[in-house]
């Protein structure tokens, strides 16, 4: 029972940091933390938008940091390395706290949604899905999703391949959770690529062989449907051909040669 509790004194602790972290270093736009226990001490990596604000004028933000985190959080010589996030907009957590600026100046939350969605979808995501659930409108609490390409949401791939965070907004109307989901391609498995482009020749020419043959069936009844069409318009018109009359009368042909009548007794509708 030791070790578990232990785990979960761990995790509790790493949960409160992170919280922190979100509300301390908020305008350096905090995407996340990792922290691993070393020999010397506690090392905590910090992945940020804007290193600069973290690190401050002559290091004087980040040695207060430290101080704060040793004391308030209990970690054993803190050693803080801050590295810059190479695409912002593929993270759940700078979203977040991009859409919940957003909602806390007053813009509706629709349009910050979709403003995020298409700004998420710009920097070829494979697929995102945000939920906003709280008091949107009256009194009542709500939920409203809203998604865009493809999001994979249970089994395998999801774990791999989907990130995901959830924000709280202090609103006038009350409180408001946004939680944003964000599938990105380069983590895709390559095993489950279509293979496409890697057909083999015979395969190829066969393929270009049924295409030129079906063309060739459409090209034929094309000049058919042409002739007949051609055919059926002489028909219906006076023609004269080297001394030759055809005069319609009544739905009946006369054919007039050399003085000599012929009736024939097909008809035009």
């Amino acid at each position: 029972m030791t070790q578990l509790s232990n785990l979960i004194k761990d995790n509790y602790n790493i949960m409160l940091l992170n919280d922190y972290l979100r509300k301390e270093i908020k305008e350096a736009g905090f995407s996340r933390v990792e922290i691993s226990k070393t020999p010397v001490g506690t090392k905590i990596t910090l992945y940020v938008t804007r290193p600069g604000i973290v690190i401050g004028r002559k290091g004087g933000n980040i040695k207060s940091l430290t101080d704060k985190l040793e004391s308030d959080f209990g970690l054993k010589n803190p050693q803080i390395a801050v590295e810059e996030v190479s695409n912002p907009d593929l993270s759940p957590s700078v979203m977040c706290n991009r859409m919940a600026v957003h909602i806390e100046r007053g813009i509706a939350f629709r349009r910050a949604t979709m403003w995020t969605i298409q700004q998420i979808m710009d920097n070829n995501a494979m697929g995102v899905q945000i939920t906003i659930s709280g008091k949107l409108r009256g009194d009542r609490s709500a939920f409203e999703k809203h998604s865009a390409g493809i999001l994979p949401r249970a089994g395998h791939h999801a774990k791999i391949i989907v990130n995901e965070d959830i924000v709280h907004v202090k609103t006038p109307m009350g409180l408001i959770g946004i939680r944003i989901r964000i599938a990105i391609k380069e983590k895709f498995s390559p095993e489950f690529k279509l293979n496409a482009d890697n057909k083999t020749e015979p395969e190829a020419s066969s393929t270009e062989k049924k295409i030129s043959t079906e063309s060739e069936q459409k090209a034929s009844t094309e000049s058919e449907q042409k002739a007949s069409t051609e055919s059926e318009q002489k028909a219906k018109y006076r023609i004269r051909t080297k001394g030759k009359y055809r005069i319609r009368t009544k739905g009946k042909y006369r054919i007039r040669t050399k003085g000599k009548y012929r009736i024939r007794t097909d008809k035009i509708r």
